[in-house]
Order: C-alpha cells, then structure tokens, then sequence
C-alpha cells in the first residue's frame, strides 16, 4: 500500500506518468495504495453511488439543454419534443427525472448512515459540514430545474416558494423581484432558473471534489466507530471496495431503470402535464418529494403553532415558517458540536439507537404529512413532528449524550473482526 509512482511498460503511459503523474493520484485515491478500513459494510457505498448519479445527471443535462428553450411560449412545447421527436429524447429526459430522485435517495441513506455511526465526529466534522452544504446546493438545484418543464405544477410550485422571500422584513420584496425578473413568474424567471439550473451542477462538483480531498484527509469512518491506525485495520481501496461499490452500482441501475423503463412519472405529478396557466391554480400544490418534509415543516407555523408564541411579537408565522424550513437543514451543521458523546458508532449506545430510528420514523412522518393538505389533522400532527425534529436535535441528542452510558468498545478494528470471525 505504498504511495511510490507506478512503474509502466508502455512508452505512451510511462511519458504521460513522468510529466503527469495522473495513475499514481488515481492509486493513491480510489486504487490499491489507498488504505480503507477493513470493516466497511454496504451502507459506505452510497457515497460513491451518489457521485455516480451526479455524473449522469450532468452528461443526460447537457444534451436535454441542447433541445430545451428556455422561453415561457416554448419551453412545454420543447419538452414535449425532446419526448416525440428527439432521437432516444423519451429515455434521457426519464433518466434525467428520476435521476433526481435516486439522486436524493443516495444522499439522504448516506447522511442518515453517518448520523448512525457518529461520522459527523472529530476529527471529521468540516467533512460533514461540506455535507450539508452539498445538500443544499442539491435542493437549490433540483428545485431550479423542477420549474423548467414549465408545467401547472412547474410554475405554481416556483410561484409559492419563491414567494416565500416576501416575509423577510426590509429586503424580502426586493429580493422576490430579483428572482423573479419583474413582479410575476414570467419569462425573465424562467431564464434566471434554466442560467442556474446549468451551473449549480458544476459547483456541487466543487463541492464533492473538496467533500472528498476531507475525506482522504482522515479517511472514511467506520461501523465500529474506532479510528483504523494498526497495519491490520487497513485493506487496499481497490480491489476489496472498488468491487463492493461495482456490486452496488449494478443494485441501483436495477432500482433505478426499473423506474425509468416501467414507471417513469412515479415521482412525478400528473398536473405537470398540463402547460403552466398563471389563470388556473392547481387544487393542491405540492413540491417533490424529497423536499416535502420542510414543505411540512414550513406549513406548521401557523398563529396558533405553540412554537411560534415566543417570537410571535418578533416576526410573522410566514417568516417563522420560512426559518424553521432552512433552520431544519442548516442545524445538522451544528450535529458535531450538539453530540456530546465520546463514542461514534451506535452500536455501543443502545438507548441513543432507539432515538435514532424515532427521528427516522419522524422525518418519514414529516414527508407524508409534506404531502397532504394544509387542513384539519394534518396541521396538528405535522406540527407536533416539526416539534420533534427540533427537539431531538436540539435537547435529546446533546442529553442522551451526557447521560447514556455506551458498551464497551473494541481496542482496533482488526480485534474486534478477527473475534467476530472466531
């Protein structure tokens, strides 16, 4: 597992070697010089997995660009004929939709995987804060190019978000009209969201290659939770983890093309199909999927919202709601710190396990209620989940810490592997 330059052969690849040692980075990145910890199991692959989709979404995006016209009397038009008349238009088009969803899949399994095994944890944490980051450029992204079909649910859907910024005092009207281009959802809105739709795929890039430069800092963590440092805790990357990943990878383009080939519009919402009518308001707005648990967590600040009476004399239930929606991604920047903990993995801390999954359960509750209407029952339960989500982040985790008292934890990895194996 040496980092020494590779020896080739060939004239051609020993000259590229020599001026650009482009092979060795590869080895010493992803090949069989970098050193992983012997315990990864499946849940490490949908890391790699969602970078994998990444790269499909790009390469399908840039060829639906060739043939989309970003123009509110074309664009429905266009699409409908990147599906008819575009040669194999129909198949990159579904790639790309539910590309998006698989997408979110991948990272949501992947930050819920690192919260259960404490990788938010010293010394990782800017890795997870980039993390987050990348989820937000992720949701900036996807909601960007949600609009672009110019369908019912395209142009409604950016109409109430973005009219979400009204409620931020002083600027917010300023700030909405910026967006917009003018006072409505109109043509100028829709070149502003295809201009940044194209580009914000290209900083997310920035932000996996750094993501990753974090990552091979520390190196990845591990189920166990203990920091991999005896010769014995390590495994070359490649072949033992190139090959669980390849495994994965064929797992997921089975899920994935299953969706594409037999229920394309699964995700999708049949009002799309219609073309954007600023005359006609659909009887329920709803956003995709992946975002429907802070649309729920928006819609449960209402004036009688007991979590909104303290600063109920501060600001709006609107502005609260707007807050407490990107207050519910931005806090889990503040995970490492709020964990008190000296133990990562919890498989040695039984009761925190057991919130765990309750929080799980919670944000699954807080999606089914993102996509019910804002009546009767549905308020009540969607506002007790945001509740909660809050104060299992905020009061649980920082307490279970203090107070829970973890198993015993193995000395190193190779222990604990060569005992499970006995």
């Amino acid at each position: 597992m040496s980092s020494s330059p590779i020896e080739f052969k060939n004239p051609v690849l020993k000259w590229v070697e020599y001026r650009l040692p482009v092979f060795s980075f590869i080895d010493s990145s992803v090949g069989g010089s970098y050193p992983a910890p012997r315990n990864l199991n499946y849940w490490w692959n949908f890391g790699s997995l969602a970078g994998i989709i990444l790269a499909v979404m790009v390469a399908t995006g840039i060829v639906l660009a060739m043939h989309y016209t970003a123009h509110v009397d074309y664009a429905f038009d266009s699409v409908e004929r990147i599906m008819r008349d575009v040669n194999y238009g129909w198949l990159i088009r579904y790639i790309h939709m539910n590309g998006g969803s698989m997408f979110f899949i991948c990272v949501y399994i992947h930050m819920f995987r690192g919260m259960y095994y404490g990788s938010y944890k010293e010394p990782r944490e800017l890795l997870w804060i980039i993390g987050v980051f990348i989820l937000l450029a992720m949701m900036a992204t996807a909601f960007l190019g949600y609009v672009l079909p110019w369908g019912q649910m395209s142009f409604w859907g950016a109409t109430v978000i973005t009219s979400m910024f009204s409620a931020i005092p002083y600027v917010g009207d300023a700030l909405v009209t910026l967006l917009w281009g003018g006072f409505s959802v109109d043509n100028p809105t829709l070149n502003r969201f295809y201009s940044l739709h194209y580009l914000l795929p290209f900083v997310l890039f920035g932000l996996v290659f750094v993501h990753l430069w974090a990552l091979h800092v520390h190196r990845s963590n591990n189920p166990l939770g203990v920091e991999a440092r005896e010769p014995e805790d390590f495994i070359p990357f490649h072949p033992y983890y190139t090959i669980k990943d390849l495994f994965g990878m064929g797992v997921l383009l089975i899920f994935f093309l299953g969706f594409v080939f037999y229920a394309p519009n699964f995700f999708g919402e049949p009002d799309n199909y219609i073309e954007a009518n600023p005359m006609v308001t659909p009887a329920h707005i709803v956003p995709e999927w992946y975002f429907l648990p802070f649309y729920a967590i928006l819609r449960a600040f209402t004036a009688d919202f007991f979590m909104y009476w303290p600063v109920a004399w501060l600001m709006s239930a609107k502005l609260a709601g707007v807050l407490a929606m990107f207050a519910a991604t931005l806090i889990l920047v503040l995970l490492p710190w709020l964990d008190t903990s000296k133990v990562r993995s919890n498989k040695f801390r039984p009761i925190n396990k057991q919130f765990f999954w309750i929080f799980v359960a919670d944000c699954l509750l807080l999606g089914y209620i993102g996509a019910k209407p804002a009546e009767g029952n549905f308020i009540i339960i969607g506002q007790i989940a945001t509740f909660y989500y809050f104060f299992h982040l905020v009061v649980l985790v920082p307490l279970i810490g203090i107070l829970e008292r973890p198993k015993p934890i193995p000395e190193s990895i190779s222990t604990a592997v060569i005992k499970s194996a006995e």
